[in-house]
C-alpha cells in the first residue's frame, strides 16, 4: 500500500526559535506556528480557531530559520509528520505530534516600508547574509571571515 507523509502549513511563529546542537555537532531549531481558520457558522457569524504547531527543522536549515526567523513573522513550511513518544515521571506514557521541517519560505519582505518589528532583522545583523563568491576559494574572498558552501535554498530572499 502506498504512503504519504507530507505537511503544508502557513502561519505565524508564536515565539523565536530555540537553536541547540546536538554532540555530534547538528544544528536543531524547535519553532511554533499558529495557523488561522476563519469561517462562518450557520448563524451568519464570524467564527476563528487557532491551531498551534510545533515544527523541528535540522542541519542548516535549522540555522537560517533561527537566524532570520523571529515571534510574530510569517512563514510557509513543508514537512513531514513524527509522533514522539516518551514516558513521563509518574511512568505515563505521552506522546505528540510534531512537524520535522523539510523546506521552508519566508512570506514577508524584510525590512521593506510599513513592515513591523517581526520582519525586520535582529538587531546587530546584516540584512544581506555573506555568501561565498562562486568559483573562489574561502581564502580568496575574505580569510577573516568563516564561510560556508551555500546552496540557493540556503537564501532567504
Amino acid at each position: 500500500m502506498p504512503n504519504l507523509n507530507q505537511v503544508m502549513i502557513m502561519g505565524n511563529l508564536t515565539r523565536d526559535p530555540e537553536l541547540r546542537y546536538t554532540p555530534n555537532n547538528t544544528a536543531v531549531a524547535n519553532i511554533g506556528i499558529a495557523v488561522n481558520r476563519k469561517w462562518r457558522n450557520q448563524e451568519g457569524q464570524s467564527q476563528e480557531e487557532t491551531t498551534f504547531v510545533d515544527c523541528e527543522a535540522w542541519g542548516r536549515t535549522a540555522e537560517v530559520m533561527n537566524e532570520y526567523l523571529r515571534k510574530g513573522r510569517p512563514v510557509y513550511v513543508q514537512g513531514r509528520l513524527r509522533l514522539d513518544q516518551w514516558q513521563d515521571k509518574e511512568g505515563n506514557n505521552r506522546s505528540k505530534l510534531k512537524v520535522v521541517v523539510e523546506n521552508f519560505q519566508f512570506l514577508d519582505s524584510r525590512g521593506g516600508e510599513g513592515a513591523d518589528e517581526a520582519s525586520r532583522p535582529p538587531a546587530g545583523r546584516s540584512s544581506n547574509p555573506p555568501a561565498q563568491a562562486p568559483g573562489l576559494a574561502p581564502a580568496e574572498v575574505g580569510a577573516d571571515q568563516p564561510h560556508q558552501a551555500v546552496n540557493e535554498q540556503d537564501i532567504p530572499f
